[in-house]
Parts: structure tokens; C-alpha cells; sequence
């Protein structure tokens, strides 16, 4: 007779909530890479061109996306321990690294930055990167472990949220704590994203589910594997579906469909939030030529910050718990909602398109933000649904390669174009007022209005590409129901089971 199981947790009791809690918290630890509203006061005092402050910034995005897959690999299989553990120590080396540059400040007589500190903040920029994504990864993985697929949207939803709000929380806490005091803001953010890791380290841990709730069937299942689990020692749970890694993912066009879709929206997402402080910064002069204010242009480029990491949080609960609605209560398949995202991003590039007045420009920013969110859990939600769970947080990792392919184009594109619109303020047809920055273009939305004509473009093509991919997903739903396989669950015999009998 087999030893009796452990008793497994109920869906929603304690043990299972302080995951959720605990992975929240290292979500909303792992988002600061987005924070750069230091930037200005980086520059400023360490002699930096805007070109370097981008590289920096580059920095932090290639530690996100380039660490990906193998977060991915390693999460799978040895669980979060070590990414929340090695996300504790790089957030920490990463934002004190930047503090004490930024502290020690140039040698006396000395008007610009060294070659090697300067490769030192892109270093601790990378660094900030590929912890905070640890930590994410780690989050995320456990929640989908965490909880069955009737909740699974929702849940990882919230989780992923507190990545889009992550920005939004830290800027409120600095400018109400310290405004102005850029060290103490670089303090807060080493404290204040490393030690939450520890805390994920403690409370971070998948818990199986029970087997009425792990039974269920997808698309490609492995009899099998199915069978040979049924038979191993200990197996606590089985969870059923797909499994495609690897060079089977690789060589799918479930795969490059939503590879290319995210690659178009996701550059248009990082193109306007890397650059929404310009744009915000020349509608502003446009409209304030004889009577401007840099409290007043930080005010507002601030004011975009906050509207864009707000919706982003509110757009990554919404859309899981709308997925999870559609497939329960409506029968639609969650892919679905790949319409639904493409084209609020898709509406944010062309209500930006039309605005001439930094007072509205929060209306695409909210849109943009909106979309932005639901995007990425959306598409988080759907890489387990179509590729399956053994392997989601390695298949997630290349999924999010795709960012690094649009987000460089589309900001190289945008940066070209508004360089090309920038003119010394002597030339210009009405010189600026003292103030204003030297090189400023002083066109409004004349400035980078064919930027957002390149990302309209994109964004029709990304909706294209998820009307096929729901055309795809839809045929295959009713295919299954044609060969009656819905419903029918493997004959897994349970240990428990044994047991009894």
C-alpha cells in the first residue's frame, strides 16, 4: 500500500493567498526599470548627453528582455528560490552602484563623465534589469502553478499588474518623501526593491493543486506522459495540456504569430513611453514659447509618467479578469481579446496623432497604457494555453524577446526623427525666451507626428496578425469539439485512490 499523500491546500485558502501576496510583492519590486525620471538629474550632474542617458536606459531594457529565456529555463526547472535570491543581490549592487556614482559626482575641473564609470551605470543599469525581471519570472510562474485555469488569467493578471504599477509607487513614495533629493530616491529604490525579494525567497513557493482541479484537458495531450505520471512515486498533482518546447516551439506558427504581433505592439509601447517626456516637452514649448516654465514641463512630463503606470496596472488586472470571464461564462476562447488589445493600442497612436496640446496628451497616454498592460498579460496568459505549463516561464522568455526587436526600431526611428526637427534655438523662426533648452524643436506635434504614423502602421498589421491568430485558435477549439474530446479526462489512477480500493 503507497504511503498517503500529503494533504494539499484548499484552492483558495491561507497558504495559497500569502503566495499571491507575497508574489504581488516582488511584482511590484521588479518594474523600476521603467522609473527613469532621475534621468535629467543624472545627466545634469555627471555631464551626460541624452545619448548616454539612452544607453543607459538601453542598459536596463536588455538586462529585462536578454535574461529572459534562461530566467525562464532555470524557474522551470529548480523552482524561484534562486531568481528571487539573485534578484536581491543584483537590485541592490544595481541602484547603489548608480547612487554612488551619482554621489561622488565629476572630479573637480573635469566637464564630463569617464569611458569606464560610464560603462559602470550601464553595468548597474543591466544589473537592475535582469534582477527585477528574476523577480518577476519567479512571480509569475508560481501563480500559474499556484492556481487551476479558472483563475489562472486573473491571478497572474494581479501579479503582473504590480509590475506595471512598480514605476507609478515609487515616484509617488519619492516625491512625497524627498522631492528633489535624487540620492535618497536611488536609496529608496536599492532598499526598496532588493529586500521584498527576501521576502519572496520565504513565501514564493508553488503549491500543487488539488487532482479535481488539476484535471483538465487541452490541445496535444500526452497520453503517455500522462500514464507515466499516474504511475510515479509521490506525484502530487497532474495538470494535462500541451507541452511544446524547444525546436517544436520554434518551428510553430502558434509560435511567430504572436512573436511578430508583440514585437509590432510592444515597440509601439516602448517608443512612446521612452519617449513621452519629449513629446510632452514640445507640445508644452509649442504652446508656451513666451511664458515658459521647467517646473511647469516637468510637471506635465511627470503627470504622463504617472497616467501611462497607472493604466498599465489597471490594464493588466482588467484584462485577466475579462479573459477569464470570456472562457468561463461566454465559451470564447481567451485569444480573443488579442482584437481587443491591438486595438486600444492601435486607437493611442491615433488620438496621439491629433493631439496639439500637452493639457488632453493623458488620453493617449491612458490608452497607450491601458493597452500596454493587458498586453503583456494577456499574451502571458495565452503562452500556457497554446505551449502549456511545464515550460510556460522558458517559452515566456522567448515570447519576450519579441520587445527588443520593435522597442530598438521604433525609438531609433523616433529619436532620428526628432533630431531631425531639432534646430539651434538662434535659427529658429522665433527665438525661445531664456530657458528653453538650446537645441528644442519648437514645431509641437509637428515634431514627431511621422513617428507615430510609422507605429498606426504597425499596429494595423499587429491587428491583422491576432484576427488570424484568433481565426486560428477558434478552428482548432471546433475541431476538438467535432472529435468529441472535450470533457474526456485520462485514466489516471490517484494514489489515494489506490488507497480506498
Amino acid at each position: 500500500m503507497s504511503p498517503k499523500s500529503p494533504q494539499i491546500p484548499p484552492t483558495f485558502g491561507r497558504a495559497r493567498i500569502v503566495v499571491l501576496l507575497a508574489s504581488l510583492l516582488a511584482a511590484l519590486s521588479a518594474g523600476t526599470n521603467y522609473v527613469r525620471s532621475y534621468s535629467p538629474q543624472l545627466g545634469s550632474r555627471l555631464g551626460l548627453t541624452h545619448t548616454q542617458l539612452n544607453l543607459i536606459g538601453l542598459g536596463g531594457n536588455v538586462g529585462v528582455y536578454i535574461s529572459a529565456p534562461i530566467l525562464g529555463k532555470i524557474v522551470d526547472s529548480r523552482g524561484p528560490k534562486s531568481l528571487l535570491l539573485s534578484g536581491f543581490v543584483l537590485l541592490l549592487a544595481g541602484y547603489s552602484g548608480i547612487r554612488l556614482v551619482y554621489d561622488a559626482g565629476l572630479p573637480e575641473n573635469v566637464t564630463a563623465l569617464s569611458t569606464a564609470m560610464f560603462a559602470l551605470l550601464i553595468a548597474c543599469s543591466f544589473m537592475t534589469g535582469v534582477g527585477g525581471n528574476g523577480g518577476l519570472c519567479a512571480a509569475i510562474n508560481t501563480t500559474a502553478k499556484t492556481f487551476p485555469d479558472k483563475v489562472r488569467g486573473s491571478t497572474t493578471g494581479l501579479v503582473i499588474s504590480g509590475f506595471g504599477l512598480s514605476a507609478f509607487l515609487f515616484s509617488a513614495i519619492a516625491h512625497l518623501a524627498f522631492p528633489g533629493n535624487t540620492s535618497s530616491f536611488l536609496l529608496l529604490l536599492s532598499l526598496g526593491t532588493s529586500f521584498p525579494m527576501l521576502v519572496g525567497f520565504i513565501f514564493v513557493q508553488p503549491i500543487p493543486l488539488p487532482p479535481s482541479e488539476a484535471h483538465h484537458e487541452y490541445l496535444d495531450v500526452d497520453q503517455a506522459e500522462a500514464d507515466a505520471a499516474s504511475l510515479a512515486p509521490g506525484k502530487q498533482f497532474l495538470d494535462i495540456g500541451p507541452n511544446i518546447y524547444g525546436v517544436k516551439l520554434w518551428t510553430s506558427i502558434d509560435f511567430w504569430i504572436p512573436f511578430i504581433s508583440l514585437s509590432l505592439l510592444s515597440g509601439t509601447g516602448l517608443m512612446y513611453i521612452n519617449n513621452i517626456g519629449s513629446m510632452a516637452q514640445a507640445l508644452y514649448v509649442y504652446s508656451h514659447k513666451d511664458r515658459y516654465s521647467e517646473v511647469d514641463a516637468s510637471q506635465w512630463q511627470a503627470a504622463q509618467v504617472s497616467t501611462i503606470s497607472f493604466m498599465n496596472f489597471s490594464g493588466r488586472v482588467l484584462i485577466g479578469l475579462l479573459a477569464d470571464f470570456i472562457k468561463s461564462r461566454l465559451g470564447l476562447p481567451r485569444s480573443t481579446l488579442l482584437i481587443v488589445v491591438a486595438s486600444i493600442i492601435l486607437s493611442s497612436q491615433i488620438v496621439a496623432a491629433y493631439i496639439e496640446n500637452v493639457r488632453v496628451l493623458w488620453r493617449a497616454s491612458a490608452l497607450l497604457g491601458l493597452g500596454y498592460g493587458s498586453m503583456f498579460s494577456l499574451y502571458a496568459t495565452l503562452c500556457i494555453e497554446w505551449f502549456g505549463l511545464p515550460h510556460f516561464s522558458e517559452n515566456w522568455g522567448y515570447l519576450s524577446l519579441s520587445p527588443l526587436f520593435g522597442g530598438n526600431i521604433f525609438s531609433v526611428a523616433f529619436g532620428r526623427n526628432l533630431d531631425a526637427h531639432e534646430r539651434p534655438a538662434e535659427s529658429s523662426y522665433m527665438p525661445p525666451p531664456p530657458g528653453i533648452p538650446p537645441r528644442q524643436c519648437l514645431d509641437g506635434l509637428a515634431c514627431y507626428v511621422d513617428s507615430l504614423h510609422l507605429t498606426i502602421a504597425a499596429c494595423i498589421c499587429a491587428l491583422a496578425l491576432s484576427t488570424w491568430a484568433v481565426w486560428r485558435d477558434r478552428r482548432k477549439t471546433l475541431e476538438i469539439d467535432q472529435d468529441g474530446m472535450y470533457g474526456r479526462v485520462p485514466n489516471v489512477i490517484w494514489e489515494e485512490e489506490e488507497e480506498e480500493s
